[in-house]
């Protein structure tokens, strides 16, 4: 048996580039079309899948990914799957398992970016108001998840409280990016986070050469400024909702979740998408399987800046994911130094700990503002949290059922 798997992991080795990147293709493409229930239920899946079943890659050296994937900002689930075709494929490896886990959800979104400005009637306006319900109590059941590791002892807890303070008292892109910096600084100010367990040295870790990994980090922080200048400059739509996208993934620490606040700044505000259509297709994205950042294909379809459509839903789409994984290339060479450093540890868990803030502050407003119309839909919220807390019922069956009742009820 010993002989038989060596023999194995050499023909893997030997195996052509394209067979390997059609192969990372498939089996995310199988993950993107049945991992329900949101990022922490995705590591679940892919460790069960690439470590267990198809062994490509070990125990430490998964658990080593997906540190990688928390420490930085955007999706970490896709992070840690970019992260694992990276390693099975190289950088074609990376792209294929990106397409393969977010092609299902991301056609499925933009498709209802077209349908849901045409939603008229009671029954329309019913599902749309259940969909909003239902993201209330998913964004409840995260920040109560959240708060629970992130907001721990009374320094994480007082930046917490601190930052949805003040995203309830000011509101904008610029005081949320404000306010994740100074959850950063009082961090590295105030917190020293031990050095995490260093897994033992992997060699198919290092497949980034230092000149792309210092080219991925260069091009990073030149896009975060020179989209919104590009965009103001050349007067394009198309940059303009690349440049929104880029910034929200870029600038998202925590998770999918915390992507809801940080577009319905720059979205709504904008007057790209109206608050009720916004609030409805994050709903809708709850009941998909693959990554909650897929929720960017519905917006970028659905808004009224050109180019809408498909056109615009892919824009959204590959600029949201862009940062991710700029951010993969860049750091992965160096996560080995850069994660025992206490510096940078504190740094980390600061933003995590305000993001929570972050979170609260939009599940008041304008989650629970916009989703509660009358004393009943308290009431139902509060129905769709116990069957997601304490029932513990997937969230997009809570999502459906409660999209359908409240559709029903509303004729």
């Amino acid at each position: 048996m010993l002989r038989s798997a060596a023999r194995q992991d050499l023909m893997d080795e030997r195996a052509p580039p394209a067979s390997r990147v059609g192969e990372v293709f498939a089996a995310f493409l199988a993950q993107g079309l049945t991992a329900f229930g949101g990022p922490v239920a995705h590591i679940g899946y892919f460790r069960r899948e690439f470590v267990e079943r198809r062994a490509w890659l070990t125990e430490d050296a998964f658990a080593d990914l997906l540190a990688l994937a928390q420490f930085l900002p955007g999706p970490a689930s896709s992070q840690l799957g970019m992260a694992i075709g990276l390693r099975r494929a190289g950088y074609l490896g990376l792209f294929a398992a990106w397409l393969g886990f977010t092609l299902p959800a991301g056609a499925a979104m933009i498709a209802l970016g077209y349908v849901a400005p045409r939603i008229e009637g009671g029954l329309g306006e019913g599902v749309l108001h259940g969909l909003q319900i239902a993201a209330a109590a998913v964004v409840l059941q995260a920040l109560v998840a959240m708060a629970r590791t992130l907001a721990v002892g009374p320094i994480r807890a007082g930046i917490a409280i601190g930052g949805a303070a003040g995203l309830l008292i000011a509101h904008g892109p610029m005081v949320q990016a404000m306010t994740l910096a100074a959850g950063g600084l009082f961090g590295l100010a105030l917190l020293r986070e031990p050095p995490g367990a260093t897994a033992p040295d992997d060699p198919a870790m290092h497949r980034v050469a230092p000149a792309v990994s210092g080219a991925a980090l260069a091009l990073f922080v030149l896009l975060l400024g020179l989209l919104p200048v590009l965009a103001a400059w050349l007067d394009s739509p198309s940059l303009g909702l690349a440049s929104v996208f880029y910034r929200a993934g870029a600038l998202v620490f925590g998770g999918g979740h915390v992507v809801l606040p940080l577009l319905q700044g720059e979205v709504v505000n904008r007057g790209w998408l109206d608050l009720d259509s916004f609030l409805g297709g994050y709903g809708a994205a709850q009941a998909l399987p693959g990554p909650l950042f897929s929720f960017a294909g519905f917006v970028g379809a659905a808004q009224t800046v050109a180019p809408g459509g498909w056109r615009g839903g892919l824009v959204a789409l590959g600029a949201i994911f862009l940062p991710s994984l700029l951010l993969i290339l860049g750091v992965l060479p160096f996560w080995d130094r850069l994660k025992t450093a206490p510096a940078a540890r504190g740094a980390m868990a600061g933003l995590n700990a305000v993001v929570v803030g972050v979170l609260a502050a939009a599940l008041w407003n304008p989650v629970l503002t916009t989703a509660i119309r009358r004393p009943s839909d308290w009431a139902l919220a509060a129905i769709a949290f116990v069957f997601l807390q304490v029932a513990k019922l997937p969230p997009w069956t809570v999502v459906l059922g409660f999209a359908a009742f409240v559709g029903v009820v509303s004729r």
